[in-house]
């Protein structure tokens, strides 16, 4: 991986979905449900999907392979934030978050296979460390009560863990044989598709909409989804110019950025847990860009 575009691209990444992090209380602060976020969410992937398009100078790969990796890639992604919303609401979010955030090992394992990738001694040393930085950030110390009902949501963590780390797996896959701007345009495009499905999911969507005022908080909403946004492009164009075993765990360290800003800007201090996961990310990224 001589070339270092890759590590350019991965860090918007993981600054933009730090930054992201560190505002998203806004939307449960101001009551915005779930499924209402991902709708947001979904809107914000079409204006970055034009800044693809003009990089690519108008052209998009129309054949029948670029349409399903696409297909593959976006409906991966978005699907899962789907299941995950219905997780969410059957167990707890501090067992479910710190399970899917181990992600990466699906991408990492499905890489070594298939794409015959390999890392170098530092590499797999950051990739170790990484993955026990992410569990680390990922772990909440407060348990807030969330109701368990029955073994489902196992089911669905499981399904969700699956998803995002097949998705990253094709996300590199995909960048081999076709332009990451198409493939980042119909991730934008199968993620607006899913969009009807997140308003009819629960009654939640329709209730917050008919309220009086609601598009204020909604386009706010917009506004802190498009850093996502953001990051989900730059985050393909990783994948383009590095190895996946690489940028994916260096791609789970944002809650990094997340926590460092909420002790700037909101004076929070971290717990012991997130100040081991600091150090190790730390530790992380530095040998990983080695």
């Amino acid at each position: 991986m001589k070339n270092k575009l890759w590590l350019l691209f991965i860090l918007i990444t993981v600054v933009t979905w730090g930054i992201w992090g560190a505002f998203s209380g806004y939307q449960i602060q101001h009551g915005i449900p779930d499924t209402v976020v991902y709708i947001a969410w979904a809107i914000s992937m079409l204006p970055c999907a034009i800044v693809a398009l003009i990089i690519n100078k108008g052209k998009l790969n129309l054949s029948w392979r670029a349409i399903g990796m696409g297909a593959i890639v976006g409906l991966l992604g978005a699907g899962g934030q789907l299941v995950l919303f219905k997780a969410l609401t059957l167990g707890p979010s501090y067992i479910i978050y710190p399970f899917i955030s181990m992600s990466p090992v699906v991408v990492i394992t499905l890489a070594s296979i298939f794409l015959k990738e390999k890392a170098t001694k530092w590499q797999i040393a950051g990739i170790v460390v990484a993955l026990a930085a992410i569990l680390l950030l990922s772990l909440e110390t407060g348990n807030e009560g969330s109701s368990v009902t029955g073994w489902l949501w196992i089911v669905l963590a499981v399904l969700v863990l699956l998803a995002w780390g097949i998705q990253g797996f094709f996300m590199k896959f995909a960048n081999e044989s076709m332009d990451a701007e198409s493939l980042f345009v119909y991730m934008a495009l199968f993620a607006v598709v899913l969009a009807p499905v997140a308003y009819f999911m629960t009654p939640d969507a329709a209730t917050f909409f008919a309220q009086e005022g609601a598009m204020t908080p909604f386009w706010s909403s917009f506004g802190i989804q498009i850093l996502n946004s953001i990051g989900a492009l730059t985050l393909v164009y990783a994948y383009r110019y590095g190895k996946a075993v690489v940028v994916s765990p260096m791609e789970g360290l944002s809650p990094m950025v997340t926590v460092l800003l909420s002790l700037i800007i909101l004076q929070v201090i971290p717990n012991p847990l997130q100040i081991a996961g600091l150090v190790c990310a730390a530790f992380a990224m530095y040998a990983l860009s080695k």
